[in-house]
């Protein structure tokens, strides 16, 4: 079984087949999945491809991540059940696990009812193919134990709770809404939190997948850095509600955008809103920074200003900035920040040490 694709294992009639009885409305989603997981594509597929990624060069090697901006009612909670299923009962993943440790696929939804929904598609594709049932050794509430040695387990995003596991696949959904870097848990915690789970095994996967909304947070981050980069290992995934799921109805795409055009492109159009910035657009931010710069050092001769926000150390941050005017222009050189929780008094004698 471990030599079986994907594809194959989704028009196997013992299979998946009987969830895609209508192919060519999951044509897309079988263009992704043979990006993917490197697979060879017709010249319409590859086209497809090239819309969806902005890259004119097909994929190398399986992707070890890959990023889905992909909007409401596209399909891709189911997509990422399946991708858990198959992962746990087609790839063998003993040789890097030590005696008597089990390998974990993490699926990370917003919060605990999405991740029912997850767990529901997964439950479906085990339960309902005798073959893949009779590798159940233990379910629980929100986990999957498997003979391979594998457990699918679904959780929320938190970076304390996700640590600990050695995982052989991640796949978090919805993470543009994820807490962002203004909450207690921000995305690029939990991220970080994952990613030394998946140093041991070498064909480890992150799947990260989402409509697209405020255009900050580790989904915005991945599309601005690695979408439309040829040979990029990183793959990005860029596709409208329709491009993935033609079944839903164009009228109803058209009375969203007529009620809140910015909102139904986000939702339905795959682009991220620009209209829910605060105080100034990221690119005005992005046009006052000199590239690769994160601080500059003092100079002599020259008056510095410094500026402090100070917290009491329960929930805002403690922070100082330093800068100077050169000539009309006022340049920002060194910004400092303590993390709550903290010592008010302790941060003070830090900071003004600085």
């Amino acid at each position: 079984m471990s030599r079986m694709t994907l594809l194959q294992a989704m028009a196997d009639p013992n299979l998946f087949a009987s969830w895609f009885r209508n192919r060519k409305t999951w044509g897309s989603w079988f263009v992704f999945l043979r990006a993917l997981f490197e697979l060879p594509m017709t010249s319409d597929q590859f086209k497809l491809y090239q819309r969806c990624t902005g890259r004119n060069s097909p994929p190398a090697k399986v992707a070890s991540e890959a990023w889905l901006v992909i909007c409401r009612r596209g399909g891709k909670s189911f997509i990422l059940a399946l991708v858990a299923v198959f992962l746990a009962c087609f790839h063998s993943y003993r040789q890097f696990l030590a005696p008597g440790e089990k390998g974990t696929i993490l699926i990370i939804a917003t919060d605990r009812k999405q991740g029912r929904v997850i767990f529901r598609y997964i439950r479906g594709l085990l339960t309902q193919v005798p073959m893949l049932q009779k590798m159940i050794e233990r379910e629980t509430a929100d986990t999957f134990e498997l003979d391979t040695g594998i457990i699918i387990e679904v959780g929320t995003a938190s970076f304390r709770s996700t640590r600990g596991y050695t995982l052989v696949a991640v796949l978090c959904d919805e993470i543009a809404f994820w807490p962002t870097d203004d909450a207690a848990e921000p995305d690029y915690e939990v991220l970080n939190a994952l990613r030394p789970g998946m140093a041991t095994i070498p064909n480890s996967m992150l799947l990260c997948a989402s409509s697209p909304y405020a255009r900050r947070g580790a989904l915005w981050d991945a599309h601005r850095r690695h979408f439309a980069q040829d040979g990029d290992p990183i793959l990005v995934w860029q596709a409208d509600t329709r491009t993935m799921n033609p079944t839903v109805p164009q009228i109803l795409i058209d009375e969203a955008n007529a009620r809140d055009p910015a909102s139904a492109q986000a939702e339905y159009g795959a682009q991220f809103r620009s209209d829910i910035e605060s105080f100034v657009s990221r690119e005005a931010v992005e046009a006052c920074i000199t590239p690769a710069v994160r601080e500059r050092p003092p100079l002599p001769n020259v008056r510095y200003f410094a500026f402090t926000d100070p917290s009491g150390g329960t929930s805002d941050s403690f922070t100082l900035a330093i800068g100077h005017r050169q000539e009309t222009t006022a340049v920002l050189d060194a910004v400092r920040e303590v993390k709550p929780p903290f010592s008010p008094k302790a941060s003070s004698q830090s900071l003004r040490a600085f």
